[in-house]
């Protein structure tokens, strides 16, 4: 079992990241939303009155930090668990032990749980009735979106908190500060880091202050001093130690949900520059192409419609030619596609059609089929009455004959004035005219 210990002293052995935690509320960079003055973590933080939370976000954000800082902060016992590697019996350890504690001390527990979605149902099932009792107080991380991840009942007993990646100025800030530091950075150490070189781990990074912490260690310590012992950080040493950024992107969580949604949004709201930067994190994250291929199919329907007929067959073919060619030769045919239903006239009148059909259908009473309209293919069905006075649009002048094709008409379609559906609104509305 993993115990903190408030005197515990960061060990030179450990990793610049781990040795940089704050210390105190005024050396946490970022999170304002959550953590600025006023607000309500902050408040109940400093005043020492902490429900059960979960705080969730991309890795480096601070998230395991402020959970140490709550530890060093808190008059409450703190006990930690990896939920890679408990199990049942030990959380009921950890319980067991909270309770004795409050029992014969009056101390309440903190347990504070690493990457508590990776405990199953019988494990967080376990927590519920002590949880909610107030002791132990779960603090819980996890870069998956809880609300997925986590069973309803703990959610409803714990306050959430989103962590956003954290800003290049908060980034440049931490570094600056591992440098200067003489306890627990490089402060002992004749550091000169360039401004260009901390900027570009910064920005890189991409919000993720372990990532720049762990590039900048491996530069100054790899790096040889000169004559003077001056150990030169510079923009090409950064290069080398960060090396690629990882993309955050979880094929199954919020990485995968959140960057389609903003694609197919951007493609939605004609703007052909931001589809193509989603199209490209998803491209260079591994995402699969078939699966942004349907997506731009659906778009095309749902959002082009018959603004643009046409846009439709482009994505159904940037989605033949992504299965047939794969990559990397598919991201051109989406790309293409992209970027044609980005710039195409939208309209969702054929989609606002059928969903309030639908529901028409699911709510309402069903509509028969009037018999002139009926299957009358098969001998007997004459008898039956079956297509007996169906008119036949095209023995008409147009090819259309005012004829009730529903016994209860009601209207679903509505064409816009834009695009290739305008043509459509006239011509429906000559026909209506003529009748």
């Amino acid at each position: 079992m993993d115990f903190f210990e408030k005197e515990h002293k960061s060990s030179k052995s450990e990793p610049l990241a781990v040795r940089m935690k704050p210390k105190k509320l005024s050396e946490f960079f970022g999170q304002e939303h959550i953590l600025g003055e006023g607000k309500l973590l902050k408040r109940a933080i400093e005043a020492d009155r902490l429900n059960s939370l979960i705080f969730y976000g991309p890795p480096g954000c601070g998230k395991t930090a402020l959970g140490y800082l709550i530890c060093e902060m808190t008059k409450s016992y703190f006990e930690r668990l990896n939920a890679t590697g408990s199990s049942v019996q030990e959380v009921r350890g950890s319980l067991d032990r909270a309770k004795k504690r409050f029992r014969l001390y009056g101390k309440r527990t903190i347990l504070f749980i690493d990457e508590i979605h990776r405990f199953n149902k019988a494990q967080q099932d376990v927590l519920l009735p002590d949880v909610e009792a107030g002791n132990p107080i779960l603090i819980g991380t996890t870069t998956h979106n809880p609300f997925f991840s986590v069973n309803a009942p703990l959610l409803s007993r714990s306050q959430i908190f989103e962590f956003k990646p954290l800003a290049e100025t908060d980034i440049i800030a931490i570094l600056n500060r591992a440098i200067r530091d003489k306890e627990n950075g490089f402060g002992k150490l004749k550091v000169k880091a360039d401004s260009e070189a901390v900027s570009h781990l910064a920005k890189v990074s991409d919000g993720d202050a372990r990532r720049a912490l762990n590039a900048l260690e491996v530069g100054v310590l790899t790096t040889k001093p000169d004559r003077k012992d001056l150990i030169h950080y510079t923009l090409k040493v950064a290069e080398e130690s960060i090396q690629r950024k990882v993309v955050v992107y979880d094929k199954d969580e919020d990485g995968h949900y959140n960057t389609i949604s903003a694609f197919i949004k951007s493609m939605r709201g004609s703007d052909p520059d931001a589809a193509l930067y989603w199209l490209a994190k998803m491209l260079v994250a591994g995402e699969d192409p078939r699966f942004i291929a349907r997506r731009i199919v659906i778009c095309a329907a749902e959002d082009v419609g018959n603004a643009d007929p046409q846009a439709i067959v482009v994505a159904n073919s940037a989605l033949q030619i992504s299965e047939f060619v794969g990559l990397p030769e598919a991201r051109i045919p989406l790309a293409q596609a992209t970027v044609y239903i980005a710039c195409a006239p939208k309209s969702n009148a054929a989609y606002m059609g059928i969903e309030k059909a639908m529901k028409d259908v699911e709510a309402e009473r069903t509509n028969t089929v009037p018999d002139y309209l009926k299957d009358a293919s098969y001998k007997g069905a004459e008898k039956l009455g079956h297509g007996i006075g169906y008119k036949y649009a095209h023995d008409f002048e147009n090819h259309y004959v005012k004829q009730e094709y529903t016994s209860n008409k009601k209207k679903y379609y509505f064409p816009t004035t834009i695009g290739h559906e305008a043509k459509i609104k006239a011509w429906l509305e000559k026909l209506n005219k003529n009748e």
